[in-house]
């Protein structure tokens, strides 16, 4: 590819601007990618030579899937748009180059869909489906719970580190997006089962001078990764008979949302949460709120009603 050495120097400035995850890292790369294998196949031989009508034919035919085989759903749309407008104000302060092709493109807006979440007794089935007699479902009902008790995003509980959790004082230290710390406490079946996996599970999988620091370690005793807990979400909602694909983001949703059932303070919920604006957690107070609409909906014996003007 013509334009590597340009694509390396970005997401190394990436890197380091943005402490972002390997997630996203990825989604730049393959992004910036398709557009300069694009500008390949035009022969386009400088970034600086990309015209406007060029960066629209090439986002014309990745919407409609000419490029990329499919067509694009908004969010996808938005995202590859994000990218190219990343790279090209890189180029723009870093590179030299003068023009920006894509600057005036405007994303799609996108309908913020509320999170899904399930209910206090789908988690506690999952939570009570594993053998606290094997080391492994240990490990992976600690896992659950955990993520859980504390509404921890999939990366931030394969981060762990065994030196971040107090089990005297009952709380864990997180390390979030941008390596922002926070500290969330954690109840006591949560304690007891942190304790239980230290003794029981993890010193059968971390062999003497296997020693890592990571809280959580799979069977090699090499610490767990993303996807592993991707992979146990799903499984063990299937082994429970739950009729949805369980993902590591919907337990942190049901975390959110049953505190703010419960009557837990939003920023209480956002500090938790280790959100930036409070904005991002108030996407919870509307789940709470159409599940209070559908149910006053359903039982309320008025709410099927018309009005006929006679009233009591």
């Amino acid at each position: 590819m013509r334009f590597e050495k340009e694509l390396e120097r970005f997401l190394a400035h990436i890197r380091i601007i943005r402490t972002g995850s390997a997630d996203t890292e990825d989604a730049y790369r393959r992004d910036v990618s398709r557009f300069l294998e694009y500008l390949d196949e035009e022969e386009i031989t400088s970034l600086e030579d990309v015209t406007k009508e060029q960066m629209s034919d090439y986002i014309m035919k990745l919407r409609l899937g000419d490029i990329g085989g499919e067509p694009l759903s908004n969010a996808s749309y938005a995202r590859n748009l994000s990218a190219l407008k990343s790279f090209y104000r890189y180029l723009n302060r870093n590179e030299g180059i003068q023009s920006n092709p894509v600057r005036m493109f405007k994303g799609a807006k996108t309908r913020r869909h509320l999170p899904e979440y399930l209910t206090f007794d789908q988690i506690e089935t999952m939570l009570n489906s594993f053998d606290l007699n094997e080391p492994a479902e240990i490990r992976d009902r600690c896992i659950l719970e955990v993520m859980y008790a504390c509404g921890l995003r999939v990366s931030e509980c394969a981060g762990l580190l065994v030196r971040n959790i107090n089990l005297q004082e009952g709380y864990l230290i997180v390390l979030g997006k941008e390596s922002k710390e926070r500290m969330v406490p954690i109840y006591p079946r949560c304690v007891q089962l942190i304790r239980l996996y230290l003794q029981r599970s993890r010193p059968v999988f971390v062999k003497p001078g296997g020693e890592h620091g990571f809280l959580f370690v799979n069977q090699r005793g090499k610490p767990i990764t993303s996807r592993s807990i991707q992979l146990l979400c799903d499984a063990t909602a299937e082994k429970c008979n739950l009729p949805i694909h369980v993902h590591p983001h919907m337990i942190r949703h049901s975390f959110a949302t049953h505190l703010l059932d419960n009557g837990a303070d939003l920023r209480v919920v956002q500090e938790l949460l280790g959100h930036e604006n409070l904005s991002t957690t108030q996407i919870y107070t509307h789940v709470t709120q159409d599940r209070l609409e559908q149910v006053v909906e359903k039982a309320h014996p008025n709410a099927k009603g018309t009005t006929d003007g006679n009233h009591s």
